[in-house]
């Protein structure tokens, strides 16, 4: 509630407003310390990689495409890209309720009488039946000045908040495409295994009609052919889920792309997979300005301190303007009347018995700026986590690839060559068979490192803030 106040007492009250004022809290300055750098074993080269487009340097067309279509499609973007429509627009309404106000108001009235019964009087004027009209119409203006700067704060405020959704929208971009190269790197990994596992089942029937045919020339026991049948069933059921985990995971990449009705044949997940490429160069302290989540912490502390300065603000008092211009005309029989008018008023107010309710709503906004603030701290040093984890991790996963290629490579050979001589007699099923599991088990960890080398480069890329166009707001 606002009191009128009279205008000797308008120096007291800016007096109190100004003690009041002075006893709001300021923010205080958010802790942005990081390590110089990050402690990878392997520092990672410059090169031209550009993290706005990271996807692309994966040389993979399409991956390219499915990361653009879910992009355009993705449920989650459309949703962040209509928030941000939405803070715009609350955000001029916010600054457009410091301008003046006011609004045209036209009306008329036609009115037939009829005299019915009584005494008619035809006096010039003055006339009991005929018909009679009015017009009017009024402009009122009611206009807060702003000497406060209340509207410019607000403006700095809206903008702020307008910053903080439109990081919320990036955040949202890159979120989406890493989740779809991550969806279609893990789709790849199921088509390899998926390969792998129908090549077992090959060998392994190619061992069953191979102990069949030893066992039918007297040279090894029936009992082998039992026991590769056994593991030719494994085998086979390996294939079938693995066959239905690989349709789910092509489901997942479609569901991100937008295009949930279609057939998951219209996608081609090959069962092969590149070699991940090395993260760029970065420095911890890039992560300020290149993590959109953390450009969307450091635009919700400005919006709060706009919040806070405007409620401080409330204790001082307001000046209103109200100018106002009318006209009206009236027609009855024998009397015709115009009149025209125009005034200007203003008043004065202040807050008297609404303090208390206005330092409790101050109190709550600066522990929103505290909160603010704090938050701004925990999105830094999570950003710093999660891009040091993805860079160790990453090496690390480079590192293992490379033993496990070599490691598959010699395991291949060894199952060659038992083979061999196991179809020359010289050796046992057993040791065939040990030997072809040994290999299988060591193709397997290799594609399994492949894909987590291929995903984990992927959360690298994201963790350094790639996935959005971050130089476009460096001058902001």
């Amino acid at each position: 509630m606002r009191d009128t106040l009279s205008v000797p007492r308008v120096l007291a009250v800016l007096m109190l407003g100004a003690v009041t004022l002075g006893a709001c809290a300021t923010p205080r300055a958010a802790d942005t310390t990081l390590p110089t750098a990050f402690e990878t074993r392997d520092p990672a080269p410059a090169g031209a990689l550009a993290l706005d487009t990271w996807w692309t340097a994966y040389d993979d067309p399409e991956l390219t495409a499915l990361v653009e279509q879910a992009l355009a499609r993705n449920p989650d973007v459309r949703t962040a890209r209509a928030r941000l429509e939405e803070i715009r627009s609350q955000g001029a309404a916010t600054v457009l309720q410091y301008a003046p106000r006011g609004d045209a108001v036209l009306s008329g009235r036609r009115t037939d009488t009829e005299q019915l019964s009584g005494t008619q009087f035809n006096i010039p004027g003055f006339s009991t039946s005929g018909v009679a009209e009015q017009a009017s119409g009024a402009f009122n203006v009611s206009w807060e000045l702003d000497s406060l700067a209340r509207g410019a704060i607000a403006l700095g405020a809206a903008r702020a908040e307008i910053d903080r959704v439109r990081f919320a929208y990036e955040a949202t971009r890159a979120q989406i495409a890493a989740a779809t190269a991550d969806a279609s790197f893990q789709a790849r990994g199921l088509s390899i295994q998926l390969a792998d596992a129908r090549e077992t089942a090959r060998i392994q029937g190619e061992l069953l009609a191979l102990a069949e045919r030893r066992v039918a020339e007297g040279l090894a026991a029936a009992s082998d052919t039992d026991r590769v049948a056994g593991d030719l069933a494994q085998s086979r059921a390996q294939v079938e889920g693995l066959e239905a985990q690989l349709q789910a995971q092509l489901r997942a990449v479609l569901i991100l792309t937008g295009r949930a009705v279609e057939p998951t044949a219209n996608l081609n997940a090959a069962p092969q997979v590149g070699a991940a490429p090395p993260a760029p160069a970065s420095l911890p302290s890039d992560l300020l300005q290149r993590r959109p989540d953390v450009r969307q912490a450091e635009a919700g502390i400005r919006s709060a301190v706009g919040q806070q300065r405007l409620a401080a603000l409330e204790f001082f008092p307001s000046l209103v303007l109200s100018p106002g211009f009318g006209w009206s005309r009236t027609e009855q029989p024998g009397f015709t009347s115009e009149t025209q008018n125009w005034s200007i008023g203003g008043s004065i107010s202040q807050p008297i018995l609404s303090i208390p309710r206005l330092l409790a709503q101050l109190k709550v906004q600066n522990a929103r700026t505290e909160q603010a603030v704090t938050a701004y701290e925990r999105t830094i040093l999570t950003a710093f986590q999660e891009a040091e984890g993805a860079l160790v991790g990453l090496e690390a996963d480079r590192r293992r690839v490379a033993l496990l290629t070599d490691g598959e490579a010699r395991a291949q050979r060894a199952y060659e060559a038992a083979k061999t001589r196991y179809a020359r007699g010289l050796t046992d099923l057993s040791t065939t068979l040990s030997a072809e599991q040994a290999w299988r088990a060591v193709r397997a960890q290799l594609t399994a490192a492949q894909v987590q080398a291929l995903r984990r480069s992927v959360q690298a890329m994201k963790a350094l803030g790639g996935g959005w166009p971050a130089q476009a707001y460096a001058a902001r």
